[in-house]
């Protein structure tokens, strides 16, 4: 299973000269806790940074909330971003996660393009599936040896 396989699809994405207080009602109109900062290239879209409520909230309403309707996507967005390729499996990204202490990174396609976006609770469905899928197999194979015995 792959990063690809795993991740949503249709992320909300916003501008660098988006304003912050624009970004946060996109954030609440689509119940998201981030947005994807983007850049186009022509017809694509190449991530760029990325922008959380915990950003919002440590950078301008806990420090300077007069400051909000001044402030636009780039004065606090996180620009040194991490991604994943689409075709990383699971444990790669867990580790990349754990490396960089972050629970949500782009996904991108090989020239860069945005794909998707995971989260940590992505990863941890998509084990939990597998382990689920594991003890099926105990399981079954206990049942299977009790018909035989008897």
């Amino acid at each position: 299973m792959t990063a690809g396989d795993i991740c949503t699809k249709n992320v909300v994405v916003t501008r660098k000269e988006e304003s912050i207080v624009d970004a946060a009602k996109r954030m609440r109109m689509f119940h998201v806790g981030d947005l994807v900062v983007v850049e186009r290239v022509g017809e694509r879209q190449q991530p760029i940074g990325i922008l959380t409520d915990r950003d919002i909230v440590l950078s301008v309403v806990a420090s300077d909330p007069g400051y909000a309707h001044c402030c636009m996507v780039n004065d606090v967005m996180t620009s040194d971003l991490i991604t994943v390729r689409e075709s990383e499996d699971l444990m790669s990204v867990l580790k990349k996660m754990q490396a960089h202490g972050t629970r949500r990174m782009p996904v991108i396609a090989e020239e860069g393009d945005l794909v998707g976006i995971v989260t940590f609770d992505d990863v941890a469905r998509a084990l939990a599936d597998e382990l689920n899928a594991m003890i099926g197999v105990l399981s079954s194979e206990h049942v299977r040896e009790e018909r035989y015995r008897h």
